[in-house]
């Protein structure tokens, strides 16, 4: 696939079937505005989960002004590049449910993987802290004492992974959060959905929650849910691209891998002093001999140590490491985070999201970190 501006092409079997837009409209317009609803939506890969979310979205736009947004698929999030836990609020309807669309988010954290397998106590710790400052930030527990203050709802979109610990991780998530609404996509492959019922409530729970199970939404002839396998990869690849084609301006013709790679190439990289920044190697340990040799050519995380916790620093965005200058004590980077943002930056996080190879491949461009003194494969 040659083109960054269609990250997932729209299919017409996807559709609104009747009771997911029931289910949508019971969650929007049965439920009170203060508090406003909390409704997470969790099922097995490829259900239609990120789609459903995306309808519940515009649908609670309707009725509100805005809607909160909490990702925790650090595979496929909706908003982000891949391996952010990230709050986004949204103000504006997404006219297209099949293609997603980068946003800033208001606040989020550099989980560095796309599973949560690597580190389910941080992946956990990440999307509480998330949801505590959502609780904060957009709920009232006494109105009266901050008349001013907006409520806002609360959709969650999860990742697919529900069986073994990622289904542990689910429930500990839903008992932490204690959604007021659950919504279950199932698909045709029973054996492959999560279990029936309020799987994750203990057998002595007493209190109020709403569980709305709907079927998805792509089906065959013989009105079974069909799973689409999508090229999850590629797809995360499309992502990163479109995160650093925000590197130019829009009006600049970007359209082509080809004419990305030549821009990245030749685009001015920010001289970052090494003394000014501390590095941090999510997920593994890196002998500090090893550290400039594991990071050159990667991106990284950018975060503010300062804010959030020592364990869990805010994240601002991603950055490529471009070069490294050991002799000048230079790193150079190339990012789409404004200046005045970048220059609070003060921690790398060296995860698992690597650079697009497409990038590197490119006919025609002489990358830095790909040599032609090779033995040829054909």
């Amino acid at each position: 696939m040659a083109s960054l501006i269609e990250p997932e092409s729209p299919s017409p079997d996807i559709y609104i079937p009747k009771e997911w837009s029931e289910a949508a409209d019971s969650i929007a317009y049965d439920s009170v505005t203060s508090p406003p609803p909390i409704a997470l939506v969790c099922g097995a890969k490829n259900c239609g989960k990120t789609t459903f979310s995306r309808y519940l979205l515009n649908i609670l736009l309707q009725r509100y002004r805005k809607v909160a947004y909490l990702d925790t698929d650090v595979g496929q999030p909706e908003f982000t590049p891949p391996g952010f836990l990230s709050l986004t609020v949204v103000d504006k309807l997404t006219p297209d449910l099949t293609i997603p669309c980068l946003k800033t988010p208001e606040r989020c954290f550099f989980f560095g993987d796309v599973s949560s397998k690597r580190d389910p106590r941080a992946y956990l710790n990440a999307i509480f802290t998330l949801y505590d400052y959502y609780r904060k930030e957009y709920c009232l527990s006494d109105k009266s004492k901050n008349p001013t203050k907006t409520e806002l709802p609360l959709v969650i979109n999860t990742p697919g992974w529900v069986k073994g610990v990622g289904y542990d991780i689910l429930v500990d998530m839903l008992k932490y959060i204690a959604p007021t609404y659950l919504v279950k996509i199932n698909i045709s492959a029973e054996s492959k959905n999560l279990p029936a019922g309020a799987f994750w409530l203990d057998e002595d729970y007493n209190g109020m929650f709403n569980l709305i199970e709907i079927n998805s939404a792509r089906q065959d002839s013989f009105n079974r849910s069909v799973l689409v396998q999508k090229d999850a990869r590629l797809l995360r690849d499309l992502r990163i691209m479109a995160y650093f084609r925000q590197c130019f301006p829009s009006n600049l013709k970007i359209t082509t891998i080809k004419e990305l790679a030549h821009a990245l190439a030749s685009h001015p990289p920010y001289e970052v002093p090494i003394s000014s920044v501390k590095i941090r190697h999510l997920h593994c340990e890196v002998p500090s001999s090893e550290i400039f040799y594991g990071l050159n050519a990667t991106i990284v995380g950018l975060a503010v140590s300062s804010e959030g916790s020592e364990n869990l620093p805010l994240s601002v965005g991603l950055g490529i490491v471009r070069g490294i200058d050991t002799f000048k004590g230079l790193l150079y980077v190339i990012t789409p985070v404004p200046q005045n943002t970048l220059e609070n930056v003060d921690l790398f996080l060296q995860g698992y999201i690597q650079i697009p190879t497409c990038l590197l491949q490119v006919q025609g461009c002489i990358s830095p970190y790909m040599s032609a003194n090779v033995i040829s494969t054909s």
